[in-house]
């Protein structure tokens, strides 16, 4: 019998819930993938509720082969991101296949078509839906599962990718440090050494965010992130809805020993933010708190050993003044006083040599390698 590949539009509230739903079957049984919270998954998709859908746009197909549901793909047109980059890049993201390059090719080519005909000339991705959010493809490491907000994909999408014609465009690492840096006690003198004389020769305050006065803290965030990131690739700037929106989301996972602000003379000049892996608390609840999962997800919320890196940010006019030395000095010994194994530090570009270095004289080595790809339209 010969193989008949279809490719439908999402178009009802049944076939968006397919949509949603199609990973958690695909990967069942697969020990390293760490079903995400589905009211998070739809959340992210809902145009009326995800404010990033207010300068964007986004198409969601779904495969099927001899009628039997095998894969998903989302286009993605960005506004804010061509206008801040003056090009034409589109997107594809939320892209999950069966090992079948027939298959993979008709979504491709659906995303593609999609970006095409809105005057893209660029296919970039996987994003989902931005870069903003979860990215990347892992290109290594896939006997481990990704910590909170990280993709994990089979090895075989390489093949995929490569098949559709799809080809670098950056790498993203991430890098992996362990608590037995602490026990490095000669450099950890001469770390407080360096933190204590740049707090004073630049006349910092390192505070811990205020978690009672929530907004104006976010907002502060924003303004450092939005600062700190303009010269970064990919960066694309945030409304102050989006950063609402994703804060919102990540309130609960917060832990104020580990987010913290440099400040001089009471404004912010950077800021760092490290969380609990929540991905720990939520594997094995098949992306369902209740009835029953809120009560396992507190269970294992205790048992979290490992932390997330997200942001060290420091504004541009207060870059190469070590302030990121001082945020690293202080995560690391917090993480020690709770009992913390190591820290993934993510993501980092690969040509943002001075994070990386500084991460590396520290102990922490790359031990994941994720992928954004392009192809010329």
């Amino acid at each position: 019998m010969p193989e008949k590949i279809e490719i439908t539009e999402v178009g009802s509230d049944a076939e968006k819930n397919k949509f949603i739903e199609f990973p958690y079957k695909f990967y069942n049984g697969n020990k390293y993938w760490v079903e995400p919270l589905r009211f998070d998954v739809k959340n992210n998709l809902d145009e009326k509720k995800n404010p990033f859908y207010k300068h964007a746009k986004i198409k969601l197909w779904l495969a099927y082969k001899n009628g039997e549901l095998c894969g998903r793909i989302a286009g993605i047109i960005n506004d804010t991101h061509n206008k801040f980059y003056n090009d034409k890049v589109g997107f594809f993201g939320f892209f999950e296949s069966v090992n079948d390059i027939n298959v993979s090719n008709a979504l491709f080519e659906k995303a593609a078509e999609f970006v095409k005909a809105n005057g893209m000339d660029t296919l970039r991705g996987p994003v989902n839906p931005s870069t903003n959010d979860e990215c990347g493809l892992l290109t290594d490491s896939f006997d481990s599962p990704p910590v909170m907000l990280m993709p994990y994909n089979p090895e075989y999408y390489l093949k995929l990718y490569d098949a559709f014609g799809l080809k670098k465009a950056k790498d993203l690492y991430a890098l992996w440090i362990s608590k037995d840096v602490i026990k490095n006690e000669p450099m950890m003198n001469k770390l407080d050494r360096i933190s204590e004389m740049i707090i004073k020769k630049e006349n910092l305050t390192i505070r811990n965010v205020n978690l009672k006065d929530f907004k104006n803290e976010v907002q502060k965030v924003r303004e450092i992130y939005n600062n700190a990131w303009q010269e970064n690739w990919g960066f694309v700037p945030m409304s102050e809805e989006e950063f609402n929106f994703i804060a919102d989301n990540l309130k609960l996972a917060v832990d104020p020993d580990y987010v913290e602000f440099a400040e001089i003379d009471g404004n912010p000049v950077g800021f760092s933010l490290a969380l609990p892996d929540v991905n720990q608390a939520i594997k094995g609840l098949n992306g369902k708190l209740f009835p029953f999962g809120f009560i396992k997800f507190l269970l294992n919320k205790k048992k979290i050993d490992q932390l997330r890196v997200i942001i060290m940010g420091v504004k541009k006019e207060y870059h190469k003044k070590g302030i990121d030395a001082v945020f690293y000095r202080n995560i690391i010994k917090a993480g020690n006083r709770k009992g913390i194994r190591g820290a993934e530090i993510s993501w980092v570009l690969e040509d943002n040599l001075a994070m990386k270095q500084t991460a590396e004289k520290l102990g922490a080595h790359v031990y994941k390698t994720y992928r954004i790809f392009d192809k010329a339209l």
